[in-house]
């Protein structure tokens, strides 16, 4: 039985990439490990995931497999806000047959994510 999840990213820079992370999430920056590859973002409540940063030696060429969905009650001024700490577009907002709504994004080191508007 999973008693946690913790959600890395892979980046060239730990150091770097933080703090976009840190005000998108709402986490603390936490240590880099001693070897400087690993660097947690440390979740304001204990519910919530730890997510850290690590360090790979290539940039990013390929789609994510994988991504984050950050649900928001009010999407489009949280993708303006993400925006402003350096996140990009991905094409234009999406909506689904049930209503749903979100914006591909990706960070400042090219990882897609979504921002979404929670229910």
């Amino acid at each position: 039985m999973v008693t946690a999840i913790e959600i890395g990213i892979d980046c060239l820079e730990p150091a770097a990439l933080a703090p976009f992370w840190s005000a998108a999430l709402g986490y603390e920056i936490g240590d880099l490990d001693t070897v400087g590859t690993y660097l947690d973002l440390v979740p304001p409540r204990s519910d919530l995931p730890v997510v850290y940063l690590q360090r790979v030696p290539e940039p990013k060429s390929t789609k994510n497999r994988l991504h984050l969905d950050l649900m928001v009650p009010d999407p489009e001024s949280e993708v303006e806000r993400l925006l402003g700490l350096g996140a990009v577009l991905v094409g234009e907002p999406r909506s689904g047959s049930e209503g749903g709504w979100w914006q591909v994004m990706n960070d400042p080191d090219g990882n897609e994510f979504c921002v979404c508007r929670a229910d």
